[in-house]
């Protein structure tokens, strides 16, 4: 492990926790379930017994980058990388490799997302440490979430033999299904849900990006160029927006060959919704996750967040999401929290950029 380098994904919004996240304070610099941490302080805090801060490699966008620099005060800031525009994971994973290869080309890059939640984190630790192992020889490897329901909105792997104590080989990736589709899957037993945390060596993943997106290596290999002269910041501005938008999945783990998965199951959520961030708070009495001046009378089951000290009364109301920043408000029922993004894609019509 003293070769791995964390690379933490912290491009995105978050829209669907909308009205709290926003451009300027996305969805990973929230603390969305009342831990008293921001999702990504808690993703580089679960590493720390491993991976230390100085190989913590954050790619955020630029309007964030002072943000996620107060929120990691232990990550040195030459390794916060500030994209001059978000062009999908294979591009951002891409830049991190540059750098990670140019400390150790047989360094390992733990890539991960800044937002997501682990329940167990020794558990965690443990398929880290496999996965790890699995890529220092030069395998392509994922995590595959064991499935406890049919759920509809992951995608999934089909795993086949195990090659090793708790590493399987990579039979196919599969789209998100339909119902019936999810539950065959849950019944056979090897299909697993697609983390989106990936482990491979510097070197192996630029040399797939080179086989499989020569148009993104050939862009990678300019910037590569400039790293650490003065055309550095000149060089990225020109050269980054032309980089094909292109997720690592599509462009990368369908097309190779000899994929690995390590099969787990550490409490993990994608914490995709309002509901999500309901499920995973603590409750009151009446079973309300709350965290502001709340009188609830005949009520339950709602998730409230506010900002300031304004009180909030729920009255005879159930299974609600109220959220206040002061210049918006958000009320919908916790079962139709997925589609608060259509609210975003709405005020994008409207012209209303001062609340995204």
């Amino acid at each position: 492990m003293n070769r791995t380098y964390a690379v933490i994904m912290a491009g995105g919004v978050g829209s669907r926790f909308w009205p709290s996240s926003r451009a300027a304070s996305p969805k990973q610099l929230l603390d969305l379930t009342g831990s008293g941490l921001t999702m990504i302080a808690a993703t580089v805090d679960r590493l720390r017994s491993e991976v230390p801060p100085e190989r913590v490699i954050v790619v955020t966008g630029r309007v964030t980058v002072d943000a996620v620099a107060k929120a990691l005060p232990d990550v040195p800031r030459e390794n916060i990388l500030a994209e001059p525009m978000g062009r999908n994971t294979a591009p951002c994973i891409g830049w991190a490799a540059l750098h990670v290869r140019r400390r150790d080309p047989e360094g390992v890059l733990a890539v991960m997302p800044s937002d997501h939640l682990v329940a167990d984190v020794p558990g965690f630790m443990s398929s880290v440490r496999a996965a790890v192992g699995a890529a220092r020889g030069g395998a392509l490897v994922t995590f595959g979430i064991e499935p406890d329901r049919p759920e509809t909105g992951f995608g999934y792997i089909e795993m086949g033999a195990e090659t090793s104590a708790g590493v399987r080989e990579v039979v196919r990736f599969v789209e998100k299904p339909d119902l019936e589709t999810a539950r065959g899957y849950l019944e056979a037993g090897t299909f697993a849900w697609n983390s989106g945390m990936f482990f491979f060596t510097a070197k192996r993943i630029l040399d797939e990006i080179e086989r499989q997106m020569p148009d993104l290596s050939a862009g990678l290999a300019r910037i590569d160029g400039a790293i650490g002269t003065d055309r550095q910041a000149a060089v990225l501005d020109e050269a980054f927006p032309g980089l094909p938008s292109e997720s690592i999945d599509y462009g990368i783990m369908e097309g190779a060959s000899g994929i690995l998965c390590v099969p787990s199951s550490f409490g993990w959520s994608d914490l995709g919704s309002w509901a999500a961030a309901f499920d995973l708070s603590a409750k009151d009495d009446d079973g309300n996750a709350v965290d502001a001046d709340v009188i609830s009378i005949g009520s339950g089951d709602c998730l409230v967040r506010a900002e300031g000290d304004k009180i909030i009364a729920l009255v005879g109301v159930e299974d609600l999401v109220v959220v206040d920043t002061g210049d918006a408000l958000l009320v919908c029922r916790r079962d139709s929290s997925q589609d608060v993004k259509k609210v975003v894609d709405t005020l994008k019509k409207l012209g209303r950029d001062d609340l995204l």
